[in-house]
């Protein structure tokens, strides 16, 4: 008999997550054998910008999310320097990658830290750490102990990245700094000295506790290598540019294509949106974002989520992290929920020494801003990538309007339900095959579903109507 399970909300995670998954015993062992991801909030934030200000992009696509809303207003800027093309001085270049890299490292470690490490080792018995599950909690004693008390240290970590963020940024969430045509900070001796000496402190943080402790939960956890592989496509649209030539990055452009040797190349005409299983209004085939639609429909009989299905040529790709990695090659160890952690410690490692560089060719006299005439019409897209993954924001303005905006987040690749070939997103194909020790406390799926740090309000749901089933609906802890 299969039993479908609810977690709703899904806590640890930024936004309301809800999960529906379909538990049944195969070859003796409990495992998840279908899943579905549904957004559960509609936000028009695309609807909201039509007939705005061109300028408002920055700003308004930065309230979308106050965990990555650095990524939103550099991706807002790169649109608008493609519908207008201007000269972007190298200090505003090294400025936007500093309080870019800043919000990275301070996501990145709330994500392991604050996210996911509970699901791996219980805290004290009192609130906030209670109630907890107490299911398959193989670090015991002082390892726990120790991994709590950093746990707590965490939490000036973060601190500290979103001060060193702040000192060019203006403030952390949110910075208004970044503007088409550069930066409106001018890097003052005394902050650069200051941020350099923060991001010290990241890397000790990094490399003498984080990392530590990643592999520390990976060996308890070894199993976890092989566990929540998903589609094993994976799509970096790159970031952190290195100079002014928009292809020489940090993290490259690239795709992984599972059955496929080697790095293949990223054409973005190729990405579509599916909607079929969305609760917006049926469209004939797949749109690209530029002429994405929009147009909300609830209910609807085949949707179950807000979100749509982003695709590559068709094909469900994961994002984030481990996808950067792969496709710069510094991590190619696998594709599992364990790898995502570790790719990305490993990560803001990366983000944090390339932050030591950056402060050096900082110039306090240098220009930090271009002239910018806004466009009375045009197209542009950008794309770059947040702390979850690739991001993709397309624009068109008219009359000096905005008449058309898209915005394809990292979650939606990851979290996408369905498409229009019932092919199931990434997160959802993560799930299916999981297997699970006590299907009223299903850790296994929260550690999945974590794994991919969703940034969004999202759900799974999971079912067979023809199978005889039993429900049980689960507020977790």
């Amino acid at each position: 008999m299969a039993t479908i399970k609810i977690l709703d909300p899904v806590s640890r995670l930024e936004g309301h997550l809800r999960v529906e998954v379909t538990i049944e015993t195969v070859n003796n062992q409990q495992q998840v054998i279908d899943a579905r991801a549904t957004g559960t909030m509609f936000r028009g934030f695309e609807m909201i910008l039509q007939g705005r200000p061109p300028l408002d992009a920055p700003h308004i696509t930065q309230r979308i999310c106050g965990v990555c809303p650095v990524s939103h207003a550099l991706v807002a800027v790169q649109a608008l320097e493609q519908a207008a093309p201007v000269a972007v001085p190298v200090n505003a270049r090294l400025l936007r990658n500093l309080v870019l890299g800043a919000s990275f490292i301070a996501s990145h470690v709330l994500h392991f830290y604050h996210l996911s490490l509970l699901d791996f080792v219980a805290g004290p018995d009192r609130p906030p750490w209670t109630p907890r599950w107490d299911v398959d909690q193989r670090i015991t004693g002082a390892a726990a102990a120790t991994l709590v008390d950093h746990y707590v240290q965490a939490l000036s970590t973060r601190r500290k990245a979103h001060e060193a963020g702040a000192l060019f940024g203006g403030r952390m969430p949110h910075p208004p700094t970044y503007v088409p045509g550069g930066f409106t900070t001018t890097p003052r001796a005394s902050r650069i000295s200051k941020c350099d000496a923060l991001v010290d402190e990241l890397i000790a943080f990094i490399q003498g506790t984080w990392i530590p402790d990643v592999q520390s939960v990976a060996t308890a956890y070894s199993d976890y290598y092989a566990i929540g592989a998903g589609p094993e496509n994976l799509l970096a649209f790159g970031g952190f540019d290195l100079d002014a030539s928009g292809t020489n990055q940090l993290f490259g452009r690239g795709r992984i294509e599972a059955g496929v040797n080697g790095v293949q190349t990223v054409d973005i005409g190729a990405i579509t949106e599916a909607v079929h299983h969305s609760w917006y209004q049926d469209i004939s085939s797949p749109l690209h974002p530029a002429q994405g639609e929009t147009a909300p429909q609830h209910p609807k009989a085949n949707g179950y989520s807000w979100m749509k299905a982003p695709r590559y040529d068709a094909k469900p790709y994961e994002v984030g992290p481990l996808a950067r990695q792969w496709v710069n090659g510094d991590y190619v160890n696998g594709i599992s929920v364990m790898d995502r952690h570790l790719a990305r410690a490993a990560e803001a490692l990366q983000i944090a020494t390339a932050m030591k560089g950056w402060l050096a060719e900082l110039s306090p006299t240098g220009a930090v801003h271009t002239e910018y005439t806004v466009p009375s019409s045009g197209q542009g897209a950008g794309l770059a990538e947040a702390p979850r993954g690739a991001l993709g924001h397309w624009l068109n303005v008219s009359g000096g309007e905005i008449t058309h905006y898209q915005v394809v987040t990292p979650t939606c690749w990851n979290a996408s339900p369905r498409d229009e070939l019932d092919v199931l997103g990434p997160l959802e194909q993560a799930l299916v095959g999981t297997p699970v020790g006590d299907a009223d406390k299903p850790v296994e799926v929260l550690r999945v579903v974590h794994s991919f740090d969703p940034c969004l309000a999202c759900a799974v749901h999971v079912a067979h109507p023809r199978r005889e089933t039993s429900l049980h609906v689960v507020a977790n802890p």
